[in-house]
């Protein structure tokens, strides 16, 4: 029953939404009784229709969430999905949405998930897979169909590499099954991926929930002291590709950022790159282009968490004598990053705090980088 009301909805939807050609009428602010605030985040917005009923844009989709049972809402002319408030046996294709989930302990609504329990670095959800409790059924790019079918999968949660699949995306829908992409990997501030909890605690039904966590979060920053420019430390974030290129983050990017936040200087800026115009966050450089903008870095951190990381020192000089003349390398101000700081978007603003502990020396006990001895 649940899957006739949602492909019935969505009918409903289409056509009173017009999709069937022609102009289609925009609508306008009176037709909305208020809209979810937001501080950063720029990837999503959310219009209160009613007080049970909202729409959600993400990139050029459109999404009505609305109580089980509701009815949609009548004189609506964009294409629009239908979801359920609080759906149940989730497909989470998106490692950023999970680790929102996981804090908003709602890791029981999800059922399956496209990476297998070695690759998470999210205890909760690694244990869950192991236990069977969330149910590994293959790749982003080839699902199980049949159990997302005979599970009654409420929804699929997709990162943008769907975009390279798109068949894959039509497939679910053609089940009955409303899919997001998932686009908080392409907020630049990074605040604004952490502010994406907000739109999960309104899916789920703990928008209070999400939005005290969030406030919580972004209070740590309160009170960290940043330095005037002229006093800030540079810093080179970065790692040696297995063909000798160095791969850093794009000036803008949300890590470049969040240096600069935490109060140092990134050390590359975009008059340094040719940059593409391209999505990606980051790029790959020649060593040559890479010693010139970091040898005199204050700090440097090696991005660990694609090649496994370093150990020491010594370890990271190994991949090139030269790094040894750096700076930092000789002051011992080298750090490197925790292998489970990329899957845990909930921490954007817990890692700016580690990384002012860390530019202004009173760095002790941290979750997400270690200095390298």
């Amino acid at each position: 029953m649940k899957r006739v009301f949602l492909i019935i909805a969505t009918l409903f939807c289409l056509v009173s939404c017009g999709v069937s050609g022609g102009d289609t009428e925009n609508k306008t602010a009176e037709n909305f009784i208020g809209h979810m605030e937001l501080d950063y985040a720029e990837q999503f917005s959310v219009d209160y229709i009613s007080e049970n009923i909202s729409l959600i844009t993400i990139g050029e989709e459109k999404y009505i969430l609305l109580p089980k049972g509701e009815d949609v809402p009548e004189n609506y002319s964009e294409n629009c999905t239908v979801i359920e408030k609080c759906p149940e046996n989730i497909y989470m294709a998106s490692s950023s949405a999970m680790d929102f989930f996981s804090v908003l302990d709602e890791l029981d609504s999800v059922k399956f998930t496209s990476t297998k329990s070695d690759d998470w670095t999210i205890e909760g959800v690694r244990e869950k897979i192991k236990s069977g409790d969330i149910e590994y059924i293959g790749k982003y790019s080839a699902p199980d169909y049949e159990r997302l079918v005979s599970e009654n999968c409420g929804i699929a949660v997709e990162n943008t590499m769907i975009y390279h699949k798109p068949e894959v995306k039509e497939q679910i829908e053609n089940l009955g099954i409303p899919v997001i992409i998932e686009r908080s990997s392409y907020e630049s501030h990074p605040l604004g991926r952490l502010e994406w909890v907000k739109l999960y605690g309104l899916l789920t039904g703990n928008f209070d929930s999400a939005e005290n966590f969030f406030n919580e979060k972004i209070s740590q920053l309160d009170n960290i002291e940043v330095p005037n420019d002229s006093d800030r430390k540079t810093v080179a974030f970065f790692y040696i590709s297995s063909n000798g290129y160095v791969n850093i983050r794009k000036s803008g990017d949300y890590i470049s950022r969040s240096i600069e936040m935490a109060g140092g200087e990134y050390v590359f800026t975009a008059d340094d790159l040719n940059t593409d115009e391209n999505a990606l966050s980051t790029m790959n450089i020649e060593f040559e282009a890479f010693c010139r903008k970091a040898k005199d870095a204050d700090i440097i951190i090696y991005n660990g968490t694609v090649d496994g990381g370093v150990d020491s020192i010594e370890q990271l000089v190994e991949k090139s004598g030269v790094l040894g003349e750096f700076k930092a390398v000789k002051n011992g101000e080298v750090w490197c990053t925790q292998d489970d700081m990329f899957q845990q978007t909930s921490c954007s603003a817990d890692i700016i705090y580690e990384m002012n502990r860390i530019f202004s020396g009173q760095d002790g006990q941290l979750e997400f980088f270690r200095r390298l001895e």
